[in-house]
């Protein structure tokens, strides 16, 4: 079952990527930035003239890698950038597109120009942190990508859409999208051609999800009122579990609902645990 993230967890796993695991914004930018690169590379091969819309925010910097990524595809992108920011980081990457010869101008593009001038948009104006209204710097290019007859490739989140509820009832309709993590509740409102995940970042034992298990192990024990042998025990289902991932997580759930708490079953479940984390160590 896919997992759609809502605005406060796609945040908090940022967070964490940043703060636990230690990734900088510039390593996540070229992961998400190359993972959308191929992602278009995969799917429209011949659309060569690429109008690559960026935002002031880090979708607008997953925009400039792609189109990086993209120059060396052996495409054409020009970037659009009507509102650009003074970090570091963002300076860089537009000189590093410059120094490939592609053109960044914030000039007003209509859609008679869009359609004439591109054979594919990628969308990275806005992000999971977007709240409507959209602002003036960018409904211009927003009422361009409604008209065009173009496809549009969306990074993360549709540009105008609602994170949570979706495509609102004059949104943009995307052909394709790459969500970045894992996809958002919009994604739902998707009904594009592709969809694609990108972002090959995330821990497989993330903090949360061990987080989640030794929560889940605190509330049983409380319920349960657990002796010391059942503890020892429900400790070392959770070392398994954490090196197991979510799938194992959905059977520790039901587990916990169910586990008849005995000392035969704790024993000889103890006694297969130890000989399972052997095995996986």
């Amino acid at each position: 079952m896919v997992k759609y993230l809502n605005q406060d967890e796609a945040i908090n796993i940022d967070l964490e990527l940043f703060n636990e695991y230690k990734f900088s914004v510039d390593q996540l930018m070229e992961l998400a930035g190359l993972s959308c690169a191929n992602a278009i590379y995969q799917c429209f091969p011949e659309n060569k003239r690429v109008l690559v819309c960026c935002g002031p925010g880090n979708n607008g910097g997953d925009g400039l890698v792609c189109a990086r990524h993209l120059k060396h595809y052996g495409y054409n992108p020009f970037i659009y950038y009507p509102k650009r920011t003074e970090k570091q980081l963002y300076q860089n990457l537009t000189h590093q597109c410059e120094t490939l010869e592609m053109t960044v101008s914030s000039a007003p593009i209509d859609s008679g120009t869009l359609d004439d001038c591109y054979d594919l948009v990628v969308d990275a104006l806005f992000g999971f942190s977007f709240k409507p209204p959209v602002r003036s710097d960018f409904v211009p290019i927003l009422e361009a990508m409604k008209r065009t007859s173009k496809p549009i490739c969306s990074i993360d989140i549709p540009s105008g859409w609602d994170v949570v509820h979706g495509r609102p009832e004059d949104g943009i309709n995307p052909e394709m999208l790459v969500s970045l993590t894992a996809p958002k509740l919009c994604a739902k409102s998707f009904q594009g051609k592709h969809h694609f995940l990108g972002g090959r970042f995330v821990p497989f034992r993330p903090v949360s999800l061990m987080k989640a298990v030794r929560d889940q192990i605190q509330t049983f024990q409380e319920k349960r009122g657990i002796s010391p042998d059942e503890n020892n025990f429900l400790n070392l289902l959770a070392v398994v579990l954490q090196q197991s991932g979510n799938a194992m997580y959905a059977v520790f759930t039901m587990f916990m609902a169910l586990l008849p708490v005995g000392n035969i079953i704790i024993h000889t479940m103890h006694f297969m645990l130890e000989r399972l984390i052997d095995i996986m160590t």
